[in-house]
Formats: C-alpha cells, sequence, structure tokens
C-alpha cells in the first residue's frame, strides 16, 4: 500500500505543482508525519522532490520530471474521468482508490490532451444529487469498515459473517457464501447462498461483517448480471405483490416510475397517454402511489383498486363538500 502512496504523492505534485505537507496528508488521508516520511524516501529514490520554505512554501517536484506510465488515449480518459466524477464513486467503499485511479489517469494523457479532457468532464454532470423538482436523491451509507470485509470476501472467494438486520425483525449473525456485489440506483446489494438457498442482502443493512478463512462454495465463474434478472424476476412474483393496469398522463411518466417497484409494459393509448403494467409491493402501496398523481392517472385494473380509489375520492368530496 505505501508503494500505491508514494505513487499518489508524486503525481499530486506533478499536476497541482508546490504543495504543503498538510495539503498532502489530506488528499492521501494520511499524517503529516507520514508525508515528510514519505518525502524522505522519494528522495532517497531519487525522485527530484525539493522543499521551498517560507509563506507560500510547500514540497515541488523539479521541473520536466514525468513518471512513466501505461497511456490511454483521449476518448478513454474521458469516459474514465467522467465515470469518476459521479455520485457513484461511493460505490462499494471505493472512493479513495479512485481518487487515486483518476489522478493516474490524468498523468497518463499526453501534455496536449491534460487540459482539455479536464474541461470536457466539466461540461458533464451525472446523477446530481436533486433532481428539477429538488427532491433529494437518497444514498445509503455503509460504514468502510465493513464495507472493506464484505468486499474482500467478494473477491478473495471466502465466507462471510454479517450482522444482518432484515426488516421487522431483530439482528442476526449469518454466515452466507458470497457470489458478488450490485448497485442499482444508489442502492447497494450483496448478492450470496446460505446452505445453498439464494439469498439478496441490501448492503445497508449489514451491521458488521467478518471475512472467514474457510473457502465459500461458489461457481468459478459467474454471470451477474444474469442472477440479478432472476432474482428481480424471483421477487417481483413473490409476497403480496400487486401487478396493476394503468393509464397515466405521460407527463408523470417518471414519478409513476419512481414509485412502482418495476413497470411490465408500456404501450400508448389512443388518446395521447401511456398504458403500463406496474408492479407495486401491496394494495396499499399501489392505492397511495396512483393517488399521488391524482387525475393524471387511472387504475384500469384490478377492480379492487378502482373500488378502493373511488372511495377514496368520495370520502374526500364528502369531507370538502359544500357546507353553505
Amino acid at each position: 500500500m505505501r508503494a500505491d502512496r508514494l505513487f499518489s504523492l508524486v503525481l499530486l505534485l506533478r499536476q497541482r505543482g508546490r504543495l504543503t505537507a498538510d495539503t498532502l496528508a489530506r488528499e492521501l488521508e494520511v499524517s503529516t508525519r507520514t508525508v515528510l516520511r514519505d518525502i524522505e524516501a522519494l528522495s532517497a529514490a531519487g525522485v527530484p522532490v525539493y522543499a521551498e520554505r517560507g509563506l507560500h512554501g510547500g514540497f515541488a517536484l523539479s521541473p520536466g520530471f514525468r513518471t512513466e506510465l501505461t497511456g490511454l488515449n483521449h476518448d478513454e480518459a474521458l469516459a474514465l474521468l467522467t465515470a469518476g466524477s459521479a455520485r457513484g464513486e461511493q460505490a462499494f467503499g471505493l472512493s479513495s482508490a479512485l481518487a487515486s485511479a483518476m489522478r493516474k489517469v490524468v498523468d497518463a494523457l499526453p501534455e496536449s490532451h491534460r487540459a482539455t479532457a479536464g474541461d470536457a468532464t466539466q461540461r458533464f454532470l451525472l446523477d446530481p444529487e436533486t433532481d428539477l423538482l429538488s427532491r433529494r436523491l437518497v444514498t445509503e451509507e455503509v460504514p468502510d469498515t465493513t464495507m472493506i470485509e464484505v468486499r474482500r470476501a467478494v473477491l478473495a472467494g471466502h465466507k462471510l459473517r454479517i450482522h444482518y438486520a432484515a426488516t421487522d425483525q431483530t439482528p442476526q449473525w449469518r454466515t452466507v457464501d458470497p457470489i458478488g456485489l450490485v448497485t442499482v440506483r444508489d442502492r447497494g446489494y450483496l448478492l450470496a447462498t446460505r446452505s445453498g438457498e439464494d439469498r439478496t442482502y441490501r448492503l445497508s443493512r449489514v451491521l458488521a461483517a467478518e471475512e472467514l478463512p474457510e473457502t465459500a462454495q461458489r461457481p468459478n465463474q459467474v454471470d451477474l448480471d444474469r442472477i440479478w434478472r432472476e432474482r428481480s424476476a424471483q421477487f417481483l412474483s413473490g409476497g403480496d405483490h400487486i401487478t396493476v393496469l394503468v393509464r397515466v398522463n405521460p407527463a408523470r411518466r417518471e414519478d409513476l416510475f419512481d414509485t412502482a417497484l418495476a413497470v411490465r409494459s408500456e404501450e400508448p393509448d389512443a388518446d395521447g397517454w401511456l398504458r403500463l403494467k406496474a408492479t407495486f409491493q401491496d394494495s396499499r402501496h399501489a392505492e397511495w402511489a396512483l393517488w399521488q398523481l391524482s387525475t393524471d392517472a387511472e387504475a384500469l385494473a384490478p377492480q379492487s383498486l378502482r373500488t378502493s380509489l373511488r372511495n377514496r375520492a368520495v370520502a374526500i368530496a364528502t369531507r370538502y363538500g359544500d357546507s353553505s
């Protein structure tokens, strides 16, 4: 790990010029004393780093010094830099590693491309924190210590012990065989098996985790995309889930997508509205979601949902009826 840190230190000095020890310590997430030791190690290895005293002093590299890196073309670097600018950098606890990787990407660019690539990434914004209606997008937080243990077990192929808080249940310790990690709309999931049975755990509900030395029982090759599709289908077909046929004003389409568990089909209706099959958690969830859309949506089936919405509308009309 120290070699990676020394390399990152050199890249920081190359890309930003003179930096103080305190600034380097913040960027590298280490102490100032560690930075000073690293500077000494670089000097002993022949890297031309020197200190400048005074009010605006700090550490810098001799002009023209360049590390040797495998090159990337402009579009490859731009793609990585753009991906690194998104809020997804927090996925699976890899934000620090991503920051280090981005410094290496920038340094790998030819001088002629470096400025244009940096400017180009300012023109792209992926997944801002709020949408056009100023609704904040909720990102589930997972403690770094927990995420590190989960990630290690997944990559090493070891069994994993997790303290998991399932919905409406007392948290319990479980030993699982991890298969892979998935992130969807800022929610992270651990795909695993437990006693040979498929299990999917939301990472935000993992209160603690411990990588075990035993080898996990899992296939050597895995198709996470296929597994995720299969588990999604199982989830949507289980429990009290309800599928609703609904007409919706196209202007409110995204609002419906935000509240439904899934939209199975979508086609235009004769009057310009959309006709969709949407799945909800249960009847109460479906009633609540469609009520939010007011007259911009109409439930066509099942009849029980239409009746519930009509009864609610009648009750509201009665409550606010003409009192004169």
